[in-house]
């Protein structure tokens, strides 16, 4: 109890205000690190650290308390080698400030009337190939830079039509594999190679371009168009990694509007929440069709099982 009162007495406005900013910067980095595999890695040393912590004081094991003591500096110079890719991705996201300081009047009518006419063309091209099922991956770039995705493919510098998305990831075409990068109103690369996501989670269903779709949205703001070739199934990808599936020509276009921000803000709530509801519900039903075969052969089995025994 005096303890705690001690405690007390020594906390004052400046101790409050620093423990919370650290508070904040560890719940940052937590938060980035969900979900993926440094979370795992945070897990162990916090575990492994305890461990060790735990046995030294409990049989005064000097050598171990030593060990850990020691480590831990090492451990505090090697936090920005193991986490880099989560502490880049938190460094982008405090550098995407365009969403805070964007002001109620549109910076360029001009460029929101070419994205919106491109994610119309970009729109009816999806439909068509997902008609034919041809696989394409289509990338719109926003605040992040991707030049150097770019230079890494074949430069267009091509107008946003339909007749030429379909036309490139036809399959015979030389430009077919990869992504196409989208800036503005004007395809600026062919045949780029994205980054995979390694966050798959339980359900390993996904192909290469959704991984891909998913990968370049967990390490920038873009936003990226799949089209399967299996199913044909158009599906978008937003940042921090989340998929939108079973989209037609016009709730795409809608929910691109929606995510490039090119509707009224006051519709744009209520858009974005109706397709994450349709999405996931599109979900559910697809979920429930795999499970469903497996279902009935469960039930077929049975039913072999119990005639079996009953000959026997």
């Amino acid at each position: 109890m005096p303890e705690i009162q001690w405690l007390f007495s020594r906390l004052d406005v400046r101790a409050v205000l620093d423990i919370l900013i650290v508070s904040a910067i560890i719940y940052l980095l937590l938060g980035v690190a969900k979900g993926t595999r440094s979370a795992l890695i945070i897990r162990g040393l916090v575990i492994v650290s305890f461990v060790m912590w735990l046995l030294s004081r409990a049989f005064e094991l000097t050598a171990v308390g030593f060990l850990l003591s020691n480590l831990l500096p090492a451990i505090i110079l090697a936090i920005p080698i193991i986490f880099q890719p989560e502490l880049r991705r938190l460094l982008e996201q405090i550098g995407h400030t365009g969403g805070w300081l964007r002001t109620p009047f549109p910076s360029s009518s001009g460029e929101d009337a070419e994205l919106a006419a491109a994610v119309d063309e970009i729109a009816r091209a999806a439909a068509q190939l997902s008609r034919s099922r041809t696989g394409a991956l289509i990338v719109i770039e926003r605040e992040t830079g991707l030049q150097d995705y770019i230079d890494r493919g074949v430069p267009l510098d091509a107008k946003v039509t339909a007749s030429l998305l379909i036309s490139m990831f036809y399959p015979k075409s030389p430009l077919h594999d990869g992504a196409a990068i989208i800036r503005g109103g004007k395809i600026m690369a062919a045949t780029v190679v994205l980054p995979l996501t390694e966050n798959l989670g339980p359900d390993n269903r996904l192909g290469t371009r959704h991984r891909a779709a998913i990968g370049i949205t967990e390490e920038s703001d873009a936003i990226a168009v799949v089209v399967s070739e299996e199913t044909g199934r158009i599906s978008v990808a937003y940042p921090s990694g989340r998929l939108i599936e079973n989209l037609d020509q016009e709730r795409l276009r809608r929910a691109l509007r929606t995510l490039l921000r090119l509707e009224p803000r006051s519709s744009r709530a209520q858009r974005s929440s109706d397709i994450l509801r349709r999405s996931r519900r599109s979900r559910a039903r697809d979920e429930a069709r795999r499970r469903e075969p497996v279902r009935r052969t469960t039930e077929a089995s049975s039913a072999v099982a119990w005639d079996t025994e009953s000959d026997a």
